[in-house]
């Protein structure tokens, strides 16, 4: 049995079926948090669970919950689930060994898991105390009083309630989906007065009824900003990926009034992404949409605005003031801005393909569709690095995964270690020289014709489930006239502006523009955005770092 609870202290709940590492991990944990929290202990879920439920009828608080993954009857993850029920305020943690990570990394998108820690977790000055004084952290500037959880009722091959679960997922608002041809989504669209045949519908915390919402009804309806506070701000930061993350937090830190704008959701193709290997700091790796979360907190810690689902149109020079216009006509002005707008996967041009998008046919990982790949057979266009996670991740849970790569091989496009992954893993195949012909399914795909460039011939395959990642295109079409941009839409910045010696045309200063400023003064670039840039998660990051400091540089001179 769990030890009895002091009403009088917030507590910190450890559940292991090993009484040698449930004793040891309160050991741990009483060291450094006994004199200020509550320290309990359990060896089973089942009691952990009883615990739980006695402190929540006599009004205590849970501030952490540490579960093992392993566990008999109910392993770590199923009794988080139910944990998240009584406690839905408290951070969750899943204690594993090396060979469960893939479980953990799932469980992120599943109960939100707060992180997961690698046994043995000693030194826990290292690697167990940082951890735990973040969550805490977190915990105490939140409200913890149980927050009803937003409901999606919808069809499994509807587009429009694939794209509402990926706005929540992408914007880290937990959410529960149910069918429309299920018992209890029949039950929700009854109380909704709801006959089904507009969907999705959301129901918001508050009880709130949205039908078939666009992404700025759904955003402003379940908690996220929509609205700047202030008309006018030291430093716009137009795009939520690593880049413009990475220059929030900068700029916010360093005490500019920044606001960031984002037209769906942060994280952009890294924050997609299923994990991320080859980040420095995480030897482990991470997923994008906890890389995302974590720097989204971080960028608000520091004073960042952080707004959602706001599509920036246009860009305005006036005097000194750089004017931001969004599509509804209002604006925001600012000192300087950042451009980190990424870049989004082009279109498969194939017949069937635009039809079935969003009904068996997804670009980029849509983590929220991979549980859905259990015993598929998974097809994955593309040959970079995000095609290449994709791959190794949902092959954990497919049938199979064929990788379809245009060239002759991924050794020009991917990293030597997802290589390496793919290669020691049997139920991915790589067919190079191969792409999609055509995509069909009457409501949802079902089959695609595949044509070998090489021997020139065609086969039709089964297909339940494809994935697209095909290259990268700007967004960016929305400066034209203003900003500089090379042939394929990629914004040119500092050196590649004055390659003949020159300043750009209309560049009135007397020094040349700065390493990432483009030909307007105090606009700036960062990330994927940029032409010629690393494209990579770390480059992305460092380059927002690096604009700031330049923000900085230019309005100092001003």
């Amino acid at each position: 049995m769990a030890q009895a609870a002091n009403p009088a202290r917030t507590v910190i709940l450890t559940v292991d079926d090993d009484p040698g590492v449930s004793r040891a991990v309160a050991r741990d944990l009483r060291r450094r948090y006994g004199e200020t929290y509550r320290i309990m202990r359990a060896e089973s879920a089942e009691s952990a669970l009883d615990t739980l439920r006695e402190l929540k009828l006599r009004g205590d608080v849970v501030a952490v919950i540490l579960a093992d993954y392993r566990m008999p009857h109910m392993n770590g993850i199923e009794f988080l689930e139910q944990g998240l029920d009584i406690y839905p305020g408290a951070r969750r943690v899943l204690l594993t060994a090396y060979s469960d990570t893939d479980a953990a990394i799932d469980a992120i998108n599943i109960i939100d898991l707060d992180y997961y820690l690698l046994k043995p977790w000693d030194p826990p000055e290292e690697k167990l105390y940082p951890v735990l004084d973040d969550l805490l952290e977190t915990w105490r500037a939140s409200d913890h009083r149980p927050v009803p959880i937003t409901k999606v009722v919808g069809h499994r091959w509807s587009s429009r309630s694939w794209k509402v679960r990926e706005f929540l997922a992408c914007n880290q608002v937990p959410y529960r989906w149910y069918s429309a041809d299920e018992p209890e989504g029949r039950r929700l669209l009854v109380a909704a007065e709801q006959n089904g045949e507009r969907l999705p519908l959301v129901i918001t915390p508050d009880g709130t009824v949205l039908v078939e919402p666009d992404d700025p009804q759904l955003a402003a309806r379940v908690g996220l900003a929509t609205t700047p506070a202030a008309d006018f701000y030291d430093l716009v930061v137009i795009g939520g990926g690593p880049a413009g993350l990475g220059a929030a937090v900068y700029g916010a830190s360093e005490g500019l009034r920044t606001v960031l704008v984002e037209r769906s959701g942060t994280g952009g193709q890294a924050g997609q992404s299923s994990r991320i290997e080859n980040y420095l700091g995480f030897p482990d790796g991470v997923s994008g949409a906890q890389l995302t979360d974590r720097a989204r907190r971080q960028a608000a810690k520091f004073g960042a605005e952080i707004l959602t689902a706001r599509e920036v149109t246009g860009l305005e020079i006036n005097g000194a003031s750089r004017t931001i216009r969004f599509s509804d006509g209002s604006t925001i002005a600012a000192h300087s801005v950042i451009l980190a707008t990424g870049v989004t996967y082009r279109q498969l041009e194939a017949p069937g393909v635009a039809r079935l998008t969003g009904s068996g046919i997804y670009y980029g990982s849509a983590l929220t569709e991979a549980a859905a790949c259990q015993g598929q057979d998974v097809y994955i266009v593309g040959g970079a690095n995000s095609a290449g996670q994709a791959a190794v991740y949902l092959a954990r849970r497919a049938k199979s995964v064929t990788l379809l790569v245009r060239g002759t091989s991924l050794s020009a496009t991917m990293s030597h270690y997802l290589i390496q992954q793919i290669e020691d893993t049997p139920d991915i195949t790589v067919r190079t020289r191969t792409v999609v012909e055509t995509a069909r399914g009457p409501d949802h795909l079902e089959q695609l014709t595949l044509r070998d460039a090489s021997a020139g011939h065609t086969e039709l395959v089964d297909a339940q489930m494809m994935f697209v990642f095909i290259g990268a295109a700007p967004m960016t079409d929305w400066l034209e006239g203003t900003v500089l941009r090379d042939s394929r839409g990629f914004i040119m910045a500092g050196p590649d502006l004055t390659s003949d010696g020159h300043p750009p045309a209309g560049w009135e200063l007397d020094r040349p523009p700065y390493h990432l400023e483009t030909n307007i003064p105090g606009v700036f670039v960062a990330g994927d955005v940029r032409a010629e840039s690393a494209k990579r998660v770390a480059s992305a990051v460092g380059e927002g770092a690096m604009a700031v400091m330049l923000v900085h540089r230019y309005l100092d001179q001003s």
